[in-house]
């Protein structure tokens, strides 16, 4: 596989950012994940950061180095992260679970499938086009919603990770890519200021190394200080050699046993006490981390080159 591939994330005008995001890779398959964690619920940081971990850590157990079964692989741990939001509300005893949104797409054997659970979107622009974008599992996007639910708030939605009920969730795929083809996850920070006419046009303008930095600062503008957390992770596919983009990532030279994350641990591992620290992992953290992994990959490809 050949991706060029960027992801950022700002707090915006809020307290703190409970977006999380971030991708895994083995020499056959990628894992591209992001979860947006819901305010109005306690720790919606630490259930979209459970959420993250659940879902590499079974795709590194199973991607070896690619997946049996794709879309069998996202539902289950798409499962498995509810389930473990719900375990750590109950050990820490609390009276309401932390929640969270999902968008994850694997890419394997030259197509891409994804799972999506609330309103996290994926967008696959094609040939400077819109090909398709998620559906959001929100009241106001429901197929055929009456009259009356107009006037209902687009953020109010009817499933997510960590509710008592099991979450309701849409698969998609497999879809075939053709070189050229950009895929990008995003939380309602950017796609709730900004049209997805303008997402496609900054998709399709630039490379995404800079398209998806432009998109995020964009958001923020427009929102002012009322601005949501904004978190894009974006990818373009089969990006020819040389790179035209310094965030380029190949994974031919990759050992079948190889597996490369920038998911990180953080203090949610084996959760308990360290839970409580998981302040510790603030907005300055998340930020430098991403830097620190973008600049890795960068250094990367220039090697490459």
């Amino acid at each position: 596989m050949k991706f060029s591939v960027f992801q950022i994330s700002r707090r915006g005008g809020r307290k703190k950012n409970e977006d999380r995001m971030g991708y895994c890779y083995t020499r056959e398959a990628g894992l591209f994940v992001l979860a947006d964690g819901m305010g109005g619920h306690p720790d919606g940081d630490i259930a979209a950061q459970i959420a993250l971990q659940t879902i590499a850590a079974r795709f590194q157990s199973q991607a070896k180095p690619g997946l049996v079964d794709v879309q069998e692989f996202l539902s289950s741990a798409l499962l498995a992260a509810h389930h473990q939001i719900l375990r750590y509300a109950s050990d820490k005893g609390a009276l309401d679970s932390p929640r969270t949104t999902l968008v994850a797409a694997v890419l394997q054997g030259g197509s891409a499938t994804w799972v999506h659970c609330g309103d996290s979107r994926l967008y696959m622009v094609r040939a400077g086009e819109l090909l398709m974008r998620t559906r959001d599992h929100s009241y106001i996007e429901l197929r055929n919603a009456p009259p009356n639910l107009a006037h209902i708030n687009r953020n109010v939605l009817f499933t997510c990770l960590g509710s008592p009920t099991r979450p309701i969730y849409d698969m998609a795929g497999p879809m075939p890519l053709e070189q050229g083809d950009r895929i990008l996850l995003c939380s309602d920070g950017l796609w709730g200021t900004l049209s997805d006419e303008k997402i496609t046009r900054e998709m399709v303008r630039l490379p995404v190394s800079q398209a998806v930095p432009e998109l995020v600062e964009s958001a923020l503008r427009t929102a002012g200080e009322s601005s949501d957390n904004v978190t894009v992770i974006a990818l373009e596919w089969e990006t020819p050699d040389p790179f035209e983009s310094t965030q380029g990532v190949s994974t031919d030279g990759i050992d079948g046993d190889m597996f490369a994350s920038t998911i990180q641990a953080g203090p949610m591992d084996g959760w308990g006490d360290d839970a409580d620290n998981a302040d510790d992992f603030d907005d300055e953290a998340i930020e430098r981390s991403i830097a620190e992994i973008n600049e890795a990959i960068r250094r990367s490809a220039a090697r490459k080159g």
